[in-house]
């Protein structure tokens, strides 16, 4: 993730206008972000959980690092090389301007994907009729969910998020980081029978690294892999 020094700040706002968008940073290219796209990613400060394996704890307080006019500026010179941009986080969708940030990219040209936690339903309704695609995490079952996450009734807003992805024509994944101590692998294949009968037909493991870019330090039996990849359309191992 990249982050700009901010020497060309948004114009402050007038009175009584929502404040600036609170940036945390872009990443210019990434092909693993948003599966078969060639996309920048930006990240968006700000996320009220408090899970236990986040990569991206800088990202949890609402501090900006990043002007959107900066974004914006890089955007504008990649039109020709890059396919679609991805709102992630933090949670994206504690940005209340997300929707005019996703209206923006769009009129470049660009595709957008989301990252979610599921944290927000109702932003999530309204933003996703401007989706091309989303990501969202399954964290862990439903009882686990509010000790992961630090929050009580986590699950809750998640399984709101999964019903409107499932009744809407925008692409989705859900996607799992999993560690042992976290969800055991019989509770895991528990997990992925219930999004199965859901309806899910993309589904990613995402192997727990302890920093990004690390390697992982614990692995899936492949019995396990094996039944998650006979449970789904489209089942990727990172």
């Amino acid at each position: 993730m990249k982050n700009v020094p901010p020497d060309a700040p948004d114009r402050a706002p007038a009175v009584g206008l929502p404040p600036l968008p609170v940036i945390g940073g872009l990443t210019p290219f990434s092909s693993v972000d948003w599966p078969g796209q060639l996309a920048a990613v930006v990240f968006i400060a700000g996320c009220p959980w408090r899970c236990h394996y986040c990569h991206n704890p800088h990202l949890q307080a609402r501090e900006r690092h990043l002007h959107w006019t900066q974004v914006m500026a890089f955007l504008q010179s990649r039109r020709t090389l890059l396919d679609a941009v991805v709102f992630s986080g933090g949670e994206p969708l504690s940005e209340p301007r997300l929707p005019e940030l996703i209206a923006a990219v769009r009129a470049l040209g660009f595709k957008a994907g989301l990252h979610t936690a599921g944290i927000y339903p109702a932003r999530l309704a309204a933003v996703l009729p401007m989706l091309d695609w989303v990501g969202l995490d399954i964290k862990t079952t439903a009882s686990r969910y509010d000790t992961l996450t630090g929050r009580r009734g986590s699950a809750t807003p998640v399984a709101n998020c999964l019903d409107q992805l499932l009744q809407s024509d925008c692409a989705f994944e859900c996607r799992t980081t999993w560690h042992p101590d976290w969800l055991p692998e019989p509770e895991l294949l528990e997990l992925a029978q219930d999004l199965k009968q859901r309806g899910v037909k993309h589904f990613a493991l995402q192997a727990y690294r302890s920093a990004p870019g690390s390697p992982a330090t614990v692995f899936p039996s492949d019995a396990t892999k094996h039944a998650l990849a006979a449970s789904f359309t489209c089942f990727t191992y990172r």
